[in-house]
């Protein structure tokens, strides 16, 4: 499979810095870098952007974490890795990204759950950053941006 075009992204005139802007917005909040990574990689693997489950598998990689934790973030219900805190974040990246599969697509059950262990200040940038690693999933799924070790030489990952 080929790409249809280069990432719309860097077509547009201030996109990249546009989104660069949002995402230190919610880096500063203090959400943890590694929940909301495992939040962007699980979100990933539903949409099936490529792309983005091996950017943030590899970003997961650089901060630290250890394979288990990577590898078992698709099933991290019977997975035992994960904190209860992290649960809750994932839980909402999942329903967060699954809008037309219920009614309630985030549901009170996991939004309280979310709340819970999360402040206003972290639910608002968790919920941003889940919308910004769905919009960038669906781009890439839009024109087939490919996955690769191109991938390994993007700045942000050198600068971590």
């Amino acid at each position: 499979m080929q790409p249809r075009m280069k990432n719309p992204a860097t077509y547009l005139p201030g996109a990249l810095e546009a989104i660069h802007a949002i995402h230190q917005a919610i880096v500063k909040v203090g959400v943890p870098r590694v929940t909301l990574e495992l939040t962007n990689l699980r979100a990933s693997q539903i949409n099936g952007c490529s792309v983005c489950v091996d950017i943030h598998s590899r970003v997961l990689r650089k901060l630290g974490e250890k394979d288990e934790r990577i590898f078992g973030v698709s099933a991290w219900r019977e997975a035992p890795y994960y904190s209860e805190k992290e649960r809750a974040a994932l839980a909402l990246a999942e329903a967060a990204s699954r809008l037309s599969d219920r009614a309630d697509a985030v549901s009170d059950e996991v939004w309280n759950e979310a709340a819970r262990h999360y402040n206003e200040a972290e639910l608002s940038a968790l919920v941003t950053s889940i919308g910004l690693i769905n919009m960038f999933n669906r781009i890439n799924a839009a024109t087939r941006q490919m996955g690769g070790e191109w991938i390994a030489q993007l700045p942000a990952l050198k600068n971590l």
